[in-house]
């Protein structure tokens, strides 16, 4: 009987280019960010939308951090997180750390 080899699947990565493009303008994404911090109502879709063009901003503040050679490593994260979440009373999604990985 053959062998079969052992292949890993790789996993995709996904461009924080093309993602910055596809969330909202950023007149849409202040608007929404103001409805969630005086505790309006939010439809599903303005949520998701919200979630994701956060978690974006997330990804791409970590990663310009990353390679500036001005900030400690592993800073990156905490100063991240205080500003796109914390600081504007949000509590943030859990394993958003990891999921930036898929990013490139």
């Amino acid at each position: 009987m053959p062998k079969k080899k052992n292949t890993k699947k790789r996993k995709p990565k996904f461009s924080l280019k093309r993602a910055k493009k596809r969330t909202v303008s950023k007149k849409k994404y202040q608007e929404l960010i103001k409805k969630r911090q005086h505790h309006k109502k939010l439809s599903l879709k303005e949520r998701k939308q919200l979630d994701e063009a956060l978690f974006v901003n997330y990804c791409s503040c970590v990663k310009s951090l990353k390679y500036d050679p001005k900030v400690k490593d592993y800073l990156e994260y905490p100063v991240c997180m205080s500003s796109i979440y914390k600081k504007r009373g949000f509590i943030p999604p859990k394993g958003v750390t990891q999921r930036c990985g898929k990013y490139k």
